[in-house]
Order: structure tokens, then C-alpha cells, then sequence
């Protein structure tokens, strides 16, 4: 089992910066892949970044070279920076762990925490 709680979210205006963070708890030797999905309002939720184990990292094309997705393992948390934010990086900000159990992976979700961007 992992537990994950989010932070960081908040209203920044277009071209403004925040810091997501996403903090592990539990069985956190288990966790294959961190990702940032986000969810616009009536739109599907969509992968924002990855990091694996062993810390590569993917990014959506809409978010890359504004978004990183980085780790600070003693303290067992993934960061996502955002900076030169745009009004439609406004959504709902998941945290979502793929961790490795006995036969497959597992996936464990933080609570979200809301991005507005004004323009």
C-alpha cells in the first residue's frame, strides 16, 4: 500500500509559476512509475509527466519545456514545477503511483489538488 498527499495548488495568473508536490508514505520501495495526470472540467483525465525508479521522465507535448517532473528521494516526494502557465493548464492535479506487487502493478491515487490560471 502507498499513500500519496498532494500540495501546491492554487490560482496563478497566465505566465505564472507553482510547485506541485506529491508525498509518498507506506510501501514507497514498491513504486515503479510516479505520474502527474491532470482533469479539465467535461474533458478526460490526461497523463502530464512521468518519472520512473530509475528517473526518466516523460511529459505530455503540451506541457514540455514549461513542465518538470523531478524527485527528492530522502524525502520520498515528486515535484512537479510548472512554470509559464497558460489558462488551459487549468484543472485538477492528480498524483498517481504505479507500484509493483506480487504479479502485477498497482495503482494508488492522491486526493488532487486544484490549478486556476487567469488570463
Amino acid at each position: 500500500q502507498v499513500q500519496l498527499v498532494e500540495s501546491g495548488g492554487g490560482l496563478v495568473q497566465a505566465g505564472g509559476s507553482l510547485r506541485l508536490s506529491c508525498a509518498a508514505s507506506g510501501s514507497i520501495s514498491s513504486i515503479a512509475y510516479t505520474n502527474w495526470y491532470r482533469q479539465a472540467p467535461g474533458k478526460q483525465r490526461e497523463l502530464v509527466a512521468t518519472i520512473s525508479s530509475g528517473g526518466s521522465t516523460d511529459y505530455a507535448d503540451s506541457v514540455k519545456g514549461r513542465f518538470t517532473i523531478s524527485r527528492d528521494n530522502a524525502k520520498a516526494t515528486v515535484y512537479l514545477q510548472m512554470n509559464s502557465l497558460k489558462p488551459e493548464d487549468t484543472a485538477v492535479y492528480y498524483c498517481n503511483v504505479r507500484a509493483r506487487g506480487l504479479f502485477k502493478l498497482h495503482d494508488y491515487w492522491g486526493q488532487g489538488t486544484q490549478v486556476t490560471v487567469s488570463s
